[in-house]
């Protein structure tokens, strides 16, 4: 595995050249977000899919969260009903998946064949640095093998040593509950998945 240091309070776009590459060619990334390290693959790109799953060891049915750079990105790429705006403009960037429509450009698996998958934009600079320098989300599964704890640092990856991997080493990472996924495409926003958003706080933003 290559490992690339950034530091997230001095870094520039072209210290992440080599990881936009490295995508570019069908590896796998591992980054730092505001949770804790995730892995990121085109979700366009059939065989970095399987790559990613084979991988962690992640089941088939299993759906993978995204990350964007900005919330522009999100709206070009799969758009956001009026409800999910409101959400947006309250708790991004942060730890709050919104559920959206999958574009069809979208490897099924990422979705595991329900059409919808979950994003967010993550309150972290490279994070967000490295999606805006792919041009488009990218996955965003922890960084762990399935069933094994999750890393806040680039020393705790407890990943299989495979060349398809090159890890974006910016240090600690703040950890906590991973993100809150919510639905909010339909009348009423439903709650996907509990997490560092509380659903109380969601509910109330939307009151406001």
């Amino acid at each position: 595995m290559l490992r690339v240091n950034v530091d997230p309070n001095s870094f520039s776009a072209r210290d992440l050249q080599p990881a936009v590459a490295h995508l570019a060619r069908g590896g796998i990334v591992a980054f730092p977000t505001d949770t804790f390290y995730g892995l990121a693959v085109d979700p366009t790109a059939t065989e970095a899919v399987a790559a990613l799953f084979a991988l962690k060891g992640r089941q088939a049915d299993a759906a993978i969260p995204l990350v964007a750079g900005s919330r522009a990105q999100v709206e070009a790429w799969c758009g956001l009903t009026a409800t999910s705006v409101r959400l947006a403009d309250r708790f991004w960037p942060g730890p709050l998946s919104l559920v959206c429509d999958a574009p069809a450009a979208v490897v099924p698996a990422v979705h595991g064949g329900l059409g919808t998958v979950a994003i967010r934009i993550p309150d972290h600079p490279i994070a967000r640095a490295l999606a805006l320098a792919w041009g488009r989300p990218l996955t965003a599964t922890s960084a762990n093998r399935s069933g094994e704890p999750p890393a806040r640092r680039a020393a705790d990856l407890q990943l299989p040593a495979a060349p398809d991997v090159l890890i974006l080493d910016g240090g600690e990472t703040a950890g906590g509950a991973p993100s809150t996924i919510v639905d909010a495409r339909g009348a009423s926003p439903i709650l996907v998945r509990p997490g560092a958003v509380a659903w109380d706080r969601v509910l109330h933003s939307l009151e406001t």
